[in-house]
């Protein structure tokens, strides 16, 4: 018969499996949705660059051409071709087997990761600080998505300084933080999308996101998912089997909240622009 200490280490055991089965299945929703948000980044925009047809990217964009402002609109530019990869090159960042089985890739490809983050959120923050047509009522937006670049800026930097110190504990969970804020305009377009699910419509969303709704979501774009990694983290270190698996199920939870505003978003933001 087991003893007491033995069914504790079991249920254990057992919890820390289900939390980190939890985990893959959230990412891979995750990857699966980042790589469709990558083939309307390359579809859309990309194929209309190659067509000389740049003036469609307003129908999607608040802040997007201007004429007569030349460097933001190239800054526009590259902000959306540095988005194409970053997006892709994010998961694979966090696959265990291809960081084990091809560490030199892992390595170059995690810097060039970090290196194109600060170069998006200084974009970022140029376009949204520095273009003619501000207007006032988007400046909560402003600060949301500043504070989302700032968070981008200091979590790359944290992992870099922890990669570099060899401090791989460290790294790894900035390295997580990091790409969770890089992809908040992604969970921004989930969350949109599930918000007008629950509501039957885009109430309180305002025009271009100003409404109530549309800044609360602005804002929780890093904030909800930096909460959910910060409690993973708070279970994963602690010995409490009951925490583990309230995290578990929360993870799983968002597996499928995830999976349906990627549907949502998919065919009613993505999949026509793509066609």
């Amino acid at each position: 018969m087991a003893t007491a200490a033995e069914r504790t280490g079991g249920v254990r055991w057992n919890a820390n499996r289900l939390l980190l089965n939890a985990t893959r299945l959230w990412f891979l929703v995750a990857a699966a949705g980042l790589v469709a948000f990558a083939s309307y980044i390359l579809l859309f925009y990309g194929r209309s660059a190659l067509r000389g047809d740049y003036r469609v990217w307003n129908d999607v964009l608040p802040n997007g051409l201007i004429d007569g402002d030349f460097v933001g609109n190239m800054v526009l530019g590259v902000h959306l071709a540095l988005a194409f990869y970053i997006t892709l090159a994010g998961p694979l960042q966090l696959v265990p087997r291809l960081r084990s089985m091809a560490p030199r890739f892992h390595r170059w490809n995690g810097r060039l990761y970090m290196l194109v983050a600060l170069l998006i959120s200084l974009a970022g923050l140029a376009l949204v600080w520095g273009r003619s047509n501000l207007e006032d009522w988007s400046l909560w937006n402003a600060i949301a998505i500043s504070t989302n670049a700032i968070l981008i800026i200091a979590f790359a930097c944290l992992a870099w300084r922890s990669a570099v110190l060899r401090d791989f504990a460290a790294h790894r969970r900035w390295a997580l933080r990091l790409f969770l804020v890089v992809n908040g305009v992604w969970f921004l377009r989930i969350g949109v999308m599930l918000w007008i699910l629950a509501n039957g419509g885009p109430v309180g969303l305002g025009k271009d996101l100003s409404g109530p709704a549309g800044i609360a979501l602005t804002f929780a774009q890093c904030a909800v998912p930096l909460a959910i990694l910060e409690s993973y983290f708070w279970a994963q270190l602690g010995q409490s089997a009951r925490r583990k698996l309230a995290i578990a199920g929360v993870m799983v939870g968002g597996s499928v909240v995830t999976a349906t505003g990627l549907v949502m978003a998919g065919a009613f933001m993505w999949l026509p622009h793509m066609l």
